[in-house]
């Protein structure tokens, strides 16, 4: 299935401004807030910390070495635009394309710098700049990615557990 990456970004802009309006109605005593908030939504309250650890989450996909593990991590109709690809995979079949051919490299992420931010209950975006630490499979020999990334979160609404909706990570040009 080939999704019109155009009418993707604007499902994402329209999410934000969703969310945008969930932050102002708790904001302004709107019914997200206080005392009138269902019970469930405070279940559900979002902090930055929970977020950055959703990174930990997939760094830890990552060293299981099993690109249907990390594939688990993504929305079925999620957006990757890979660090070492050109080819931007928009199913879970070119995710798991994707992670088969880096998982050979057995990367280790670090994150060097993490921007969170909250668009409500169910959505958070975290984009930042991270370094992965890389070993070539053929000769061992280990080199680092510098990059900048962005993940946009969202809760599925079935399991509760988040998923990325679009991750997009390029290497630093000066790097």
């Amino acid at each position: 299935m080939k999704i019109d990456l155009r009418a993707h970004k604007a499902y994402l802009a329209l999410t934000v401004i969703a969310a945008g309006t969930l932050l102002t109605g708790a904001a302004s005593g709107g019914p997200a807030s206080g005392a009138e908030a269902p019970a469930a939504a405070a279940s559900h309250r979002t902090g930055e910390a929970e977020i950055r650890d959703l990174f930990d989450d997939w760094n830890a996909a990552l060293a299981t070495g099993d690109p249907e593990t990390v594939a688990d991590l993504y929305a079925p109709d999620a957006v990757l635009e890979p660090t070492l690809s050109n080819v931007i995979r928009s199913d879970r079949a070119g995710i798991v394309d994707y992670f088969e051919h880096f998982l050979r490299q057995r990367p280790v992420g670090e994150i060097d710098a993490s921007y969170v931010e909250l668009l409500g209950r169910d959505a958070a975006v975290d984009s930042g700049a991270y370094t992965f630490t890389l070993t070539d499979p053929e000769t061992g020999e280990v080199s680092e990615v510098a990059a900048r990334y962005t993940f946009v979160y969202e809760r599925d609404r079935h399991s509760d557990a988040w998923r990325i909706v679009n991750h997009h990570s390029s290497a630093m040009p000066e790097g």
